[in-house]
């Protein structure tokens, strides 16, 4: 990490579905897919999908803060997923796919605290939110294959079913947020 970029750890159900999402942001620079907040080292897929692991499918992002704030990934994170199903996002259900927040500064902790506090406020949603804010630890990259997922495998059944509907949805609420081309 430069002193120009920063930080993110965020799990939201698959991480497929969150790399998606922002890496559509401007000043996104690199999602990464992996694991965080179990106790097994270097864990697998097939591991950490059949909850034996106790991670969470989450995504590390590297972000320019000149260009979008810490403040706005959390907010895009938040509408981006159900932060109010606990330990579960549709039909993927488990700690594993738990929505959370690892946060690596005590100022990020305040930020996600504070924006949680926001959108429970708005009444954006129904029910109250239950994202877990938890310190940030080790994160394990997940396996090749499951990186850049959808951009690789946009005809595969789970990414046109689950993901593209969630990229149209995010791209229409975030326009004025995305890359440009």
């Amino acid at each position: 990490m430069s002193e120009n970029t920063e930080i993110a750890t965020l799990g939201g159900g698959c991480f497929w579905c969150v790399e998606a999402v922002l890496e559509l942001l401007e000043g996104v620079i690199l999602v990464e897919s992996g694991y965080s907040g179990g106790w097994a080292k270097n864990p697998s897929y097939r591991e950490v999908c059949a909850g034996q692991t106790d991670h969470a499918e989450v995504v590390q992002v590297t972000f320019d803060p000149t260009k979008i704030s810490y403040r706005d990934l959390v907010i895009a994170f938040l509408l981006s997923h159900d932060p109010t199903t606990l330990n579960r996002q549709g039909a993927d259900v488990g700690t594993q796919y738990r929505s959370v927040i690892f946060y690596h500064t005590e100022e990020q902790k305040k930020t996600a605290e504070e924006v949680i506090r926001e959108i429970g406020e708005k009444k954006i949603y129904p029910q109250p939110i239950v994202t877990q804010i938890a310190p940030a630890v080790t994160f394990y990259m997940a396996e090749d294959y499951h990186q850049e997922y959808f951009r690789n495998n946009p005809e595969q059944g789970y990414c046109a079913a689950v993901i593209a509907p969630k990229v149209t949805k995010f791209r229409k609420m975030f326009l004025e947020q995305l890359k440009k081309k």
